[in-house]
């Protein structure tokens, strides 16, 4: 199918020039301005959630240019037709729809030519793909957006292929234009009779045409050619339109290889003259994964090899992949032998939804008499196998970071609880976005899309043709299975729209832009939440903000009693507490996930591409980073500060720094050691208190990307380059050293402080070691009177007398430090055995 959009006045029609001020078009979205306000500024009559009212109100967490700015955008929620795309603007378009015509024997043209239909509008026009005359069917929809609309007549042309000449023509007045919106039947296409170049209608021929105005809520807005992208050649057209993906069903392949028999060796005399290193290796599609080397036992012969290990593989429905499992004999350390092997399709494999084990079975091996590349293969039924492989199914597949996992159901839908809400997102456009490349004669540009991803659900946008404020107004639906997941929206530059780029073999890469994180457990329910986010990427020269993405999003719940029960529920699935993966295990099918996902996505049509995968994923999550070490350590930092406070508090109540504050603290200590049933019943009203009192300043806005939680804003370059370098490495031997050695001296502070740790335990463990035998008999003795004394006095009251000595002022108090901490690092460690 051939389909062209024209344009013929680009410079009248089309304003790019950014020095020239732009006229404002209603419900265009428009750049935030940033005030100090407290709060978000909203003319009177309008609601925080963000429908009605007019312009854009705003409100800022700080942080300038990197903060998140509150917005209120013309929502479609009050208009009844429109109900489904509550959370988008409303964005008007002429819908032509050009379906068949007949009767062309008046016209001379014969049954062999080929016929195009033309629908032109203003200095628009839209070429529909070429027919023959005796069977012109087009049955093509072209969508212009009313804001460009130019002229009050639209008419639809029908020309003999390559002539400019038409043979007929119909043209409608917008005025006298339909309007329909879902959920409204479609409008029936009618026939037209068209008249010729001088206007006579007599000579026949009919034309089958529908026109009408819609919204992007119409059934005809995804698969309708836009006017917008009347410069995208052709093989770009596919990549510009919206479309819903589905990752591919993934599966846990669990292999165990337990023993092998009468293997016989490839190499003759091999035997005699070594003990062969059997193992076996295991390949599933490009995955492979292999055993230990059999040990040898007095029990068994070398040519019955035993290994008992699980190898865990990621498959996806449909299943097309074979297990093959083979037994090889390493000769030498770069040289390995095949001598058996077989070959399993993983469609017959059992699948296991539960921690019960899948019954084991032998399996015949096909046994390779000569070299492993010899095709000529003899069949040994002699030579088995035996394996325990099953598809296990009461996993979830993990294919996103753990902390930013989106859905955490098993993969066996036998085991999947209902919904407990839904999830809705408008993706209502950006702003002030960065060119990504330049175009020629129009300087820097942008073709962005977003792409959003929850659960096994990924949507892509339309793709908005050279614009740096893309207006996209899409709205998009997820059930939600547990409420403490995280949606990720994306925004990318496609490179397939320019002819001169949209070559694959190149190497061409969707740009990003930036992402978005949303987790669902801080939004309220049933609230809108309207936001400009901005849109942060990190460069080696340091971060830089992309622009603005503005999107509405509500999650809505059916029963809070089930999601309030949500909260009790362990987060991922039975089997990953009764039968755990390993950390490295985890990590390594992970990125097997990964590449399945990436791999099944990139042949849909039109591909989401595997850089944009990877980047929605967090691919690269797991490389070192300075900036990130120093972010963990304040995290940590700051979630320690609370003893800090609370240290330093009592060190101030110990000090008599404020006498009233002391005083009260030693009175209420008195008291909770004189009444211990009250200690616990307090502290539980205190947390209560804190978390009533703190209900009035709760967040009221959800969390984004922190610059300066990040430590994005005072990273040094060396080390932004060093996030950046490829593994290995590509940098030169002198940056390498000098980062090794930078390295080392943080490597050694850390070192030192585990150091210091690990001596106070020694000395701890010196008490009763008899290393030092003075100190060991002199706690020994402390022992035995301090267990008389404990027995004579009651608890509270050696408790009471213990806070009274500690809050004592500091008149009764000597500087030095105490007795026990004297003792103590008197002691010896193992420091003083240590090189």
């Amino acid at each position: 199918m051939v389909v062209q959009m024209g344009q013929e006045n680009k410079v009248n029609f089309q304003n790019q020039n950014h020095s020239k001020p732009v006229e404002s078009v209603p419900g265009d979205i428009k750049p935030v301005v940033i005030t100090s306000a407290p709060g978000p500024i909203i003319p009177a009559g309008t609601g925080g959630g963000g429908h009605g009212g007019g312009g854009v109100g705003l409100y800022t967490s700080g942080q300038g240019e990197f903060s998140l700015k509150e917005t209120s955008p013309h929502l479609g929620g009050k208009d009844k037709t429109s109900s489904t795309y509550d959370l988008v603007e409303q964005m008007q378009y002429l819908y032509v729809r050009v379906v068949k015509a007949k009767d062309f024997s008046v016209f001379g043209v014969g049954g062999g030519g080929e016929l195009v239909a033309e629908v032109k509008l203003g200095n628009y026009r839209g070429i529909t793909k070429r027919v023959f005359s005796n069977h012109a069917e087009w049955d093509q929809v072209f969508a212009f957006s009313k804001d460009s609309v130019q002229s009050s007549v639209v008419e639809v042309f029908v020309k003999e292929n390559n002539k400019d000449d038409f043979l007929g023509r119909v043209w409608f007045d917008l005025n006298e234009v339909p309007k329909r919106v879902p959920p409204d039947s479609q409008l029936a296409p009618q026939w037209y009779r068209m008249e010729d170049k001088k206007g006579d209608k007599s000579k026949g021929g009919e034309l089958m045409v529908a026109i009408w105005f819609g919204t992007q809520a119409d059934e005809a807005f995804a698969e309708a050619w836009h006017s917008k992208a009347a410069n995208v050649h052709f093989d770009g057209l596919c990549s510009i339109k919206s479309k819903v993906y589905l990752s591919p069903k993934l599966w846990y392949l669990r292999v165990g290889v337990i023993e092998a028999q009468d293997i016989v060796m490839g190499e003759k005399g091999s035997s005699i003259m070594r003990y062969p290193e059997l193992f076996a290796k295991v390949q599933v599609g490009n995955q492979v994964l292999r055993t230990r080397v059999s040990p040898p036992a007095a029990t068994r012969s070398f040519t019955n090899p035993f290994w008992n290990e699980d190898l865990m593989f990621v498959v996806a429905e449909p299943f097309e992949d074979f297990l093959l499992v083979s037994i090889e004999d390493r000769l030498a350390p770069n040289r390995e032998e095949v001598v058996a092997r077989v070959l399993l399709p993983v469609s017959s494999l059992e699948r296991r939804l539960n921690e019960k084990p899948v019954t084991s079975r032998w399996f015949n091996l096909d046994t390779h008499l000569s070299n492993a590349n010899d095709p000529k293969a003899v069949v040994r039924f002699a030579s088995r196998i035996h394996l325990r492989a099953s598809l296990d199914g009461g996993y979830h597949v993990l294919d996103e970071a753990t902390m930013y996992s989106s859905d955490v159901r098993p993969t066996a839908k036998q085991l999947w609880k209902p919904h407990i809400g839904v999830l809705e997102v408008g993706v209502l456009g950006a702003t002030n976005l960065v060119p990504m490349k330049m175009k020629e004669g129009k300087g820097g540009s942008v073709d962005a899309y977003c792409v959003a991803k929850y659960g096994q659900k990924w949507v892509r946008t339309r793709t908005v043709v050279d614009s740096l404020s893309p207006k996209w107004n899409e709205q998009y639906t997820w059930e939600v299975f547990d409420p403490c997941t995280v949606i990720t929206i994306g925004v990318f530059d496609n490179s397939r729209v320019d002819k001169n780029m949209a070559n694959p073999a190149a190497g061409n890469r969707d740009s990003r832009i930036g992402k978005v994180r949303i987790r669902l457990s801080t939004l309220e329910s049933d609230r809108v939440y309207t936001h400009a986010y901005p849109l942060l990427m990190l460069h080696p020269s340091g971060v830089k903000k992309m622009g603005e993405l503005h999107l509405a999003v509500r999650f809505s719940c059916a029963n809070m009693v089930n999601m309030l029960h949500m909260y009790t529920m362990p987060l991922l699935p039975k089997m990953h507490y009764v039968q755990p993966l390993s950390v490295s295990q985890l990590d390594s099918l992970r990125h097997q996930a990964m590449n399945v996902v990436a791999t099944r996505l990139s042949r849909s049509e039109p591909p989401l591409g595997r850089e944009v995968v990877e980047y929605m994923l967090d691919h690269d999550s797991h490389m070192w980073s300075m900036r990130k070490s120093k972010a963990n350590f304040f995290r940590l930092t700051n979630v320690v500060s609370w003893f800090v406070i609370m240290s330093r508090f009592l060190e101030s109540a110990r000090n008599w720094h404020k006498p009233v504050h002391s005083a009260l603290a030693l009175i209420a200590f008195t008291i909770l050691v004189l009444v211990p049933e009250l200690i616990i019943p307090c502290v539980l009203l205190n947390l209560a208190a804190v978390g009533l009192w703190r209900y009035r300043s709760r967040p009221r806005h959800p969390p984004h990307m922190d610059t300066r939680l990040s430590y994005a804003e005072s990273v040094y370059p060396d080390e932004l380059d060093e996030e950046f370098d490829s593994f290995p490495t590509s940098r030169n031997a002198e940056i390498v050293r000098m980062r090794y050695d930078r390295l080392r001296s943080v490597a050694g502070r850390i070192q030192t402080v585990v150091g210091d740790m690990a001596t106070q335990g020694e000395r701890f463990q010196a008490l009763l070691s008899w290393r030092d035998p003075r100190a060991t008999f002199l706690f020994v003795i402390f022992c035995f009177f301090a267990a008389f004394g404990f027995y004579l006095v009651p608890i509270k009251w050696v408790v009471a007398l213990w806070g009274l000595y500690y809050l004592r002022p500091p008149r009764f108090r000597n500087r030095l430090p105490s007795s026990a901490v004297c003792f103590l690092k008197r002691l010896p460690t193992r420091a003083d055995s240590m090189l």
